[in-house]
């Protein structure tokens, strides 16, 4: 009794040392920015938050804040006077911080305190860097942000997790909204990446970001050039591009996941060949597509349009329950129609479904192999059929030049294994 009763001023002593540590820490760029609540100012009061949580008195805590709250508010005063009034009030907003990391950390929420001061660490640093981001930005960027935000934080919480039934032809079928939704927000999350990086590095940039967001959903990079190309036409060769790297990045992946998740049994090799052609093929017309060495100016009127997304997250919806139905009536050609069909989507789902069957010994792996190449082919087939509706019809010819190529090569190879 004696021995455990000894063990817990260690941790409550740990817990004080670690909070005066991340008020120490917090107090650093307000020094070197010679404040009037520097290290020992914001170490002592991290450490007081601690120390009445520590000592388990709630009216203490309270009390402590209140304190806090009211000496930051007499320099954020004083410094009305003396210094901008934005680094004065930062200075008293940091106090507050720092007691409330004291106040976790006294909880035992450790981790949660150390994210705290580590991130407000970051934003006290970063100040100038955050304001000339913030001065930059029009106002259709900020309201661009704003709705994005609405889409990632408000909305895809608000979904219930799991499954939810839907009658779909006359077939009940299990639908997640939250991965739906989740499509949503990775045309958003690609179009506003996609414009940073078209920012920074002009014409390059979009192809660039092809690449990466075919990593993730190549049909969202397809949507975002789109707006792109709809925006300036100019930046079609480089919108050709970035839809032949989304596809070599989505090959790639599902030629990943095929192979490394069935090593344990016997390897689908048999897709190595025929995805391998769409990759490089891919990626060499993106290089040959362009001219890299012209400098292009793109401006882009806004990095995300919510209508734009919306019709994308109906579009998704509409096609899994299309798959969902095709499915279930399709009986022993289930997987087969299941892959060819979730490629409109995303072939990740069809190459896992595909995956897993094999490693469950239900279909052999000629019928593995085909779905995996079944549902690339499909979503290869879709980036063409979206691009139809293009303003721009050079933009869609050669993405369905290209693409007819790369699938005339790949099911020769196809044929070859």
């Amino acid at each position: 009794m004696g021995s455990m009763a000894a063990t817990v001023p260690d941790t409550e002593v740990t817990r004080l040392v670690l909070a005066a540590a991340l008020g120490l820490f917090l107090g650093l760029e307000r020094e070197w920015s010679e404040k009037s609540a520097g290290v020992r100012t914001l170490a002592l009061v991290s450490l007081l938050g601690a120390l009445f949580t520590v000592a388990d008195g709630e009216a203490l805590v309270v009390a402590g804040a209140a304190l806090v709250v009211v000496h930051g508010g007499l320099l954020s005063a004083r410094g009305l006077f003396e210094e901008d009034e934005g680094l004065a009030l930062t200075t008293g907003v940091t106090m507050l911080v720092a007691y409330g990391t004291g106040v976790l950390v006294g909880s035992g929420l450790l981790v949660e305190g150390v994210t705290v001061a580590v991130v407000s660490s970051l934003l006290l640093v970063l100040k100038r860097e955050l304001h000339a981001l913030a001065g930059s930005l029009s106002r259709a960027e900020v309201r661009s942000a704003s709705e994005f935000a609405v889409l990632a934080f408000v909305v895809f919480p608000a979904l219930p997790p799991g499954e939810a039934e839907v009658t779909f032809a006359g077939v009940v079928l299990a639908v997640e909204p939250r991965v739906v939704w989740l499509l949503v927000v990775t045309v958003a999350a690609v179009g506003i990446v996609n414009y940073g990086v078209v920012r920074l590095y002009g014409g390059r940039g979009v192809a660039v970001t092809g690449f990466f967001g075919g990593l993730a959903s190549s049909t969202a990079v397809v949507g975002t050039m789109l707006d792109h190309v709809r925006q300036r036409p100019a930046a079609a060769p480089y919108a050709v591009a970035a839809v032949l790297l989304a596809n070599a990045a989505m090959a790639a992946r599902n030629l990943a996941i095929a192979v490394a998740f069935t090593l344990s049994a016997s390897p689908l090799f048999g897709v190595v060949l025929p995805l391998g052609v769409v990759v490089v093929g891919s990626v060499v017309l993106a290089f040959a597509t362009a001219d890299w060495d012209e400098p292009v100016d793109l401006e882009l009127e806004t990095p995300f349009r919510l209508r734009y997304a919306l019709g994308f997250g109906v579009a998704f919806l509409l096609l899994v329950a299309v798959g969902g139905a095709a499915s279930a009536r399709f009986g022993a050609l289930g997987l087969l129609v299941t892959a060819a069909l979730a490629g409109l989507v995303s072939s990740a789902g069809g190459t896992t479904t595909a995956v897993l069957l094999y490693r469950s010994g239900a279909v052999d792996a000629e019928t593995a192999t085909l779905a995996v190449l079944l549902a690339t082919g499909t979503s290869i087939g879709v980036k063409v059929a979206l691009t139809a509706g293009a303003a721009n019809r050079a933009f869609f010819r050669r993405v369905a030049g290209y693409s007819a190529g790369l699938l005339a090569l790949a099911t020769a190879a196809a044929a070859l294994v």
